[in-house]
């Protein structure tokens, strides 16, 4: 993967080597399909449907490398901000009582990510991760504040390294495009803030669970647009 990823920067075209087989596969059939309408296309269609044809598949082309795009950032070097850990749309903030790593009540913020959105996902501060846990599940709109709860999922429980060193959850969660998550982590490696550790395909949601506090102050709203890596969420102070 770091040698795709190394060759995209080397040709200036920031791609994520998470994108594989997808960034290769998709591409090549769009060219593909462009050079047989090209080709046969005067043969049997008018010559304006051709166009039409060619003028699509181009937009697709685009959307496919735009999808996987892997924009550089410079990432906050504040120690006491917990930075997004996707980009895309805030749409649920919610009090919870999480049982399984925070073994408590909990801030869950649900980020929706679109299919125009840059789709890596990032640490949201110095963390050791120190359980991965998969599970299978449906594909509902990811939209839907349910879908963290029933859907297919790629939990990364975190510790904080910087004080207060706070159990947090990542949340990869596919949604109904997308169907494949990409953990780049392994239990007991070290994340640096704002450091890229895989991506959802197509369309998804992530969520960020962090312990509730009195010296925590969440910095975003529902319908807030947020990056991965550059938003603060939440300011412990």
């Amino acid at each position: 993967m770091a040698g795709f990823e190394g060759c995209f920067r080397r040709m200036r075209i920031p791609l994520t080597g998470y994108g594989l087989p997808q960034v290769v596969v998709f591409p090549a059939a769009v060219i593909g399909v462009m050079a047989a309408v090209g080709l046969a296309g005067p043969l049997f269609l008018p010559l304006q449907a051709g166009y039409w044809i060619e003028a699509v598949l181009s937009i697709v082309l685009i959307w496919v490398f735009a999808f996987f795009r892997d924009p550089q950032r410079a990432v906050p070097t504040d120690g006491n901000v917990l930075l997004a850990p996707a980009d895309g749309t805030i749409t649920d903030i919610e009090r919870v009582d999480e049982k399984g790593f925070i073994t408590g009540p909990a801030l869950r913020v649900g980020i929706f990510l679109s299919i125009f959105n840059v789709h890596i996902n990032r640490s949201p501060c110095n963390a050791r991760v120190e359980k991965i846990t998969y599970r299978r599940g449906k594909y509902i709109n990811a939209m839907n504040p349910q879908a963290g709860r029933v859907n297919e999922s790629n939990d990364l429980a975190l510790v904080r390294t910087d004080e207060p060193q706070d159990r947090l959850i990542v949340r990869q969660i596919s949604g109904a495009i997308a169907r494949r998550i990409v953990c780049a982590a392994t239990e007991g490696k070290s994340l640096a803030c704002g450091e890229k550790f895989g991506m959802i395909k197509f369309g998804s949601r992530t969520e960020l669970y962090v312990p509730v506090r009195e010296n925590a102050r969440c910095l975003v709203q529902v319908g807030a647009k947020v990056k991965a890596g550059l938003t603060p969420i939440l300011r412990y102070e």
